[in-house]
């Protein structure tokens, strides 16, 4: 299967936009990972065709996805895990790709180099090319969630896929607590920003407190499609790994902040759900905050901290 990146900023946008549907079909696969990597990538496999044949164009996968949630602890044989890419699961990926002619957002623990990785997205064109990656910005140090230990921050700032359906942004997990870089996705033409994700209750704690943090996580988002009037896409884990209780719930969000489709909080779930782009359109011409932006007096976004 050929593979090659392609620039992400075509010159060609409008004619894309011109003859492409306004509703597009966006897949989100919710797994439980085991252990051998090898079983996770054929369940990934199995549940993208799935969301292919029920009418998917994009289909997304959840953060790390070949393997289960190693940062809970640092280890470095856990650096065995990571491939190259291309490598074997965008090779895997890029047949499935060109089979059911869909774009398919792969998350990968990228290997750049020998001791520098990458927890990285790349995105696969429905011929099977790869139109180029994202590695994640936003790197956790936090108990159970030691990712600094494994990943280098990323250097390929926040770019998006053109693809035949829609513009698509990735981010990935503990980038989705950050405005900024949801900004940045919608600056860059995004229409759908997809969130592969790996979050969910670490400590026994109350309901209350979980339901808290939950619902943080999922208005946080929400806000994100909102301000930036487009389409946002969280697609969590699901099961008990270690001491992490992955909280699954999947989900996609309108420009208006509102849940098409949130998916169990216990189960692995494929999700296809419909979203219409035309109400980017309808939505901004109403909220225009990108009319409204006064990026004239946003220096200081540059400063840790304005003492």
């Amino acid at each position: 299967m050929r593979n090659f990146e392609a620039s992400t900023t075509s010159g060609t946008v409008s004619d894309v936009k011109s003859h492409r549907e306004p509703i597009v079909s966006l897949g989100l696969v919710q797994m439980r990972c085991g252990e051998d990597p090898a079983d996770n990538l054929a369940c990934a496999l199995a549940r993208t065709e799935e969301a292919a044949l029920a009418g998917a164009k994009i289909v997304c996968l959840q953060e790390l996805f070949r393997s289960q949630y190693f940062c809970q602890s640092e280890d470095p044989e856990r650096f065995a895990l990571a491939e190259s890419i291309p490598g074997p699961s965008t090779e895997a990926f890029a047949k499935l790709a060109a089979a059911r002619d869909i774009c398919i957002l792969v998350p990968v623990f990228e290997r750049r180099a020998a001791g520098l990785y990458h927890n990285s997205v790349v995105a696969i064109a429905g011929g099977g090319s790869i139109l180029g990656r994202y590695r994640k910005l936003h790197i956790p140090d936090d108990p159970l969630y030691y990712e600094k230990f494994y990943f280098t921050p990323g250097d390929l700032g926040v770019p998006c896929f053109e693809t035949p359906a829609a513009r698509v942004g990735a981010l990935i997990c503990w980038d989705q607590w950050f405005p900024e870089a949801a900004r940045l996705a919608a600056l860059g033409g995004a229409e759908i920003l997809c969130y592969p994700t790996a979050i969910g209750w670490q400590f026994d704690e109350s309901e209350a407190t979980d339901r808290a943090q939950h619902d943080a996580w999922e208005v946080a988002q929400r806000a994100h499609a909102i301000a930036n009037g487009i389409f946002v896409a969280a697609v969590n884990r699901v099961g008990q790994e270690g001491d992490i209780r992955f909280w699954g719930q999947s989900f996609v969000a309108d420009p208006f902040g509102r849940v098409l489709a949130r998916a169990s909080a216990e189960e692995e779930e494929t999700l296809v759900v419909e979203c219409d782009l035309r109400e980017i359109e309808n939505v901004r011409r109403n909220w225009p905050f990108l009319r409204d932006r006064r990026i004239d007096s946003y220096a200081d976004l540059t400063r840790r901290f304005r003492d």
